[in-house]
């Protein structure tokens, strides 16, 4: 285990398989603090939801980098599509990065038109070398 992994759950009173594991539900599936809390005291994990929320604030930024820094790195070739779709009853602009093999890199949503704001921020620095 690194230093660094150790240094991120240091002075916390559940194990890091806890924490994850609840981060990770509450990002993915569509469950409040007080569901988890329920679906871990079913498993014997006395945790309360106030928490579970304290954990989420503080360890979704650093497992977004993670996973990002994880993900498939794209090829050279991508492209910019841009379509105009209805979020929540609302008529947005989508532009998504796709690369050659036709998978989306990034996306971003936006009320307004703008094609080359949208390059700069779905696409980033990461994509241009």
């Amino acid at each position: 285990m690194s230093s660094d992994r150790v240094d991120r759950f240091r002075g916390r009173r559940f194990p890091e398989e806890i924490i994850v594991l609840c981060v990770r539900w509450y990002l993915r599936y569509c469950l409040s603090y007080r569901d988890l809390e329920e679906m871990m005291a079913e498993r014997g994990v006395e945790v309360d939801h106030s928490t579970i929320a304290r954990w989420v604030l503080h360890f979704s930024p650093i497992l977004n980098d993670l996973i990002r820094h994880e993900m498939r790195r794209p090829n050279r070739s991508w492209r910019v599509d841009e379509t105009y779709v209805r979020v929540a009853g609302r008529w947005t602009y989508l532009y998504r990065a796709i690369d050659s093999a036709g998978n989306t890199i990034d996306f971003l949503l936006s009320p307004n038109r703008d094609l080359t704001a949208a390059k700069g921020s779905v696409a980033g620095s990461r994509l241009v070398a």
